[in-house]
């Protein structure tokens, strides 16, 4: 038998084992009642190489990317599609500020306790920080769907996952130039930012009113039957548009979803049947790109790895939690008069800010580029995201009802 197709049958038999594993587990987390993404990971981890050995699916493989870049990028549409423009009227200044200025603010204080824990240059330190510094919409926009959270908060902590991916990739990278012997400059980085965002939000746009008129408008709606698969394209299509012109791709799939989920406020209606069709349509096919991300986030944990960093990883990771995050929420928040936060919103916003798929591409790119400190960045990220995912998202909702924030379905 050729090479090649028994590749294809090792990787047709892992995906129905994750399938299979990963909707038992769904079931588990749905019985006790906590977010399926702790579940998934701890699954993955049970069923990886380190343990059961039952799924063997390398980090560096192309299905592995391919999984994660188009799960991550799907999960972020859905995210977008559930949020809605009359909220973010209200919150926006804070999503703009705790996105940007945040993702700074959580970069340095992690950055000096890492240099503090490790003893490792500052510049390897800050960039270790910039890694972990963005929160995860993977993580955070199922969490939202699963457990009902006041709207406003909810939306908040969704919009700040999406758009600070972007700040956290430049801030990584210029943090790079510099520790491989570069110069750093400001302005240059805050024009690449502005560039990276707003071509990544005109792409959105575009493809986003382009979908809404093909399955929606009144008369040129031809391919109404078809909106699950226009949304599929549409979701592809917006980030390698964005992609192209070296703009954010999730920021664009994530504006395309808003799009496509206001789409009554831009004169588009779908028939009934057809609008519930393109929901469970969506529901599924993040439910199933949401369970291979993590179980396979799971099995890729590398222990061997790990074990030299793992204590120092633990206080970082503890640092990011517990200080970090709450003076970012606060130091950002709380000026916003308009928005007007309770004490109870601001602390819940400190505890959501789970580290998850895209700290860990861009752990693992820093490793492929040889960085400084690479191997050290990728452990305490594998810690950073076992701890936070396992730890806040697993008491998300308990925290919610403590601080009467949980809305009634």
């Amino acid at each position: 038998m050729s090479s090649s197709i028994e590749i294809a049958r090792h990787t047709l038999l892992s995906c129905g084992l994750i399938l299979a594993i990963g909707t038992v587990a769904a079931f588990v987390a749905q019985r006790i009642r906590i977010p399926d993404v702790a579940i998934f990971l701890i699954t993955g981890i049970a069923i990886g190489p380190h343990a059961l050995g039952l799924v063997h699916i390398a980090a560096d493989s192309a299905l592995n990317q391919v999984i994660l870049l188009f799960g991550a990028s799907y999960i972020l549409f859905d995210g977008g599609a559930t949020l809605r423009l009359a909220v973010l009227k209200q919150v926006w200044i804070t999503i703009l500020v705790i996105a940007t200025i945040g993702v700074v603010i959580t970069a340095v204080i992690t950055g000096i306790a890492a240099q503090f824990v490790f003893g490792i240059p500052l510049i390897v330190a800050l960039l270790l920080a910039a890694t972990l510094a963005s929160t995860d919409p993977a993580t955070l926009v199922p969490i939202f769907r699963q457990i009902r959270i006041r709207d406003r908060v909810a939306q908040t902590v969704m919009s700040e996952s999406a758009f600070n991916d972007a700040m956290g990739a430049i801030i990584t990278f210029s943090i790079l130039a510099v520790a491989q012997g570069g110069t750093f400059s400001l302005s240059a980085s805050l024009l690449g930012l502005i560039e990276h965002s707003l071509l990544g939000i005109v792409a959105g746009v575009v493809l986003g009113y382009l979908a809404a008129l093909l399955i929606a408008h009144e008369k040129w709606a031809f391919l109404a039957e078809y909106a699950p698969v226009v949304t599929m394209i549409a979701v592809i299509g917006a980030y390698f548009a964005a992609e192209g012109m070296h703009a954010s791709g999730f920021m664009a799939v994530f504006v395309f979803g808003v799009v496509l989920g206001n789409k009554e406020a831009f004169g588009f209606t779908m028939e009934p049947g057809e609008a519930q069709k393109l929901d469970e349509f969506v529901l599924t096919t993040a439910f199933i790109l949401r369970l291979f991300i993590f179980i396979l986030l799971g099995a890729q944990v590398d222990f061997a790895l790990m074990q030299q960093y793992w204590l120092g990883g633990v206080a970082v990771t503890l640092v990011l939690m517990f200080v970090a995050r709450p003076a970012t929420v606060f130091l950002c928040a709380l000026p916003d008069r308009r928005a007007r936060w309770s004490l109870a919103e601001m602390l819940f916003m400190c505890w959501t800010r789970e580290t998850g798929v895209i700290p860990a591409a861009l752990a693992g790119l820093l490793l492929g580029m040889k960085a400084p400190g690479a191997e050290m960045i990728a452990s305490v990220t594998f810690v950073a995201i076992l701890m936070t995912i396992l730890i806040q998202a697993s008491t998300t909702r308990w925290l919610a009802a403590k601080l009467g924030l949980l809305e009634r379905d």
